[in-house]
């Protein structure tokens, strides 16, 4: 098995790769993605304090994050319990309850951001 330096390289790719199944598999993953993008860019044209522009910024990556890991549970699951299963069921919508969560407080930040401009 590989270590060190060599271990961390072959992390780096698989860790890629995943983001590139995501984007290519998982449509809510690019919807998402495409969100980020353009309210990153508004973020820096807005007349905005330093700490609220890292603030949104964490706060973009922690819903790409949490995509993604809803995106391996469903998978998983799917894998692993094929048909209808509470417990399956169960676990795919409390991730997507996450996903939601995420984006409820990224949304939260920036009704504050909007909030500082106009008082």
């Amino acid at each position: 098995p590989a270590t060190g330096l060599l271990r961390i390289w072959k992390a780096l790719f698989y860790s890629i790769s995943g983001f590139r199944l995501a984007f290519r598999d998982e449509a809510a993953f690019r919807q998402d993605l495409l969100l980020v993008a353009v309210l990153s860019v508004v973020c820096f044209i807005l007349p905005l304090e330093p700490w609220l522009r890292v603030v949104i910024l964490f706060s973009h990556g922690l819903v790409l994050v949490t995509e993604l890991l809803n995106t391996a549970v469903e998978a998983v699951v799917d894998k692993a319990s094929p048909e209808f299963n509470p417990d399956a069921k169960k676990a795919k919508d409390t991730g997507s309850s996450a996903v939601l969560l995420s984006l409820a407080m990224s949304g939260g930040v920036w009704f504050y951001a909007i909030y500082t401009l106009m008082v």
